[in-house]
């Protein structure tokens, strides 16, 4: 198994550190090294998130308030997104363009 972070991945993650650092560097820090920790052990058990809100992915709760979204393909554990709770997921726009793809 191999893991690999998307572009999109690498900048929620750098916001997040960002953000948290402003107040609390080594809280920042901190919950990066989480996000490191459980993104691996994935790669060891890669179901152990619940299946995503958007097809063919999962989702992992890495803290409260974060969450991995991943999927699994061909050896290869994916992280496509880390995303505070309150962030709409899946984004609207998505939604409805998939809504408008059906009909």
């Amino acid at each position: 198994m191999k893991l690999t972070w998307t572009l999109e991945a690498h900048e929620d993650r750098r916001q997040i550190r960002t953000h948290i650092a402003k107040e609390n560097p080594a809280a920042a820090l901190t919950l990066d090294e989480l996000f490191t920790q459980k993104a691996r052990n994935l790669l060891d058990h890669p179901a152990m998130g619940r299946r995503g809100r958007w097809a063919g992915t999962r989702e992992l709760v890495v803290h409260r308030n974060d969450l991995l979204v991943y999927d699994v393909k061909d050896e290869q554990v994916r992280i496509l997104r880390l995303l505070h709770a309150r962030r709409q997921w899946p984004p609207i726009a998505d939604v409805e363009d998939l809504a408008g793809s059906s009909t």
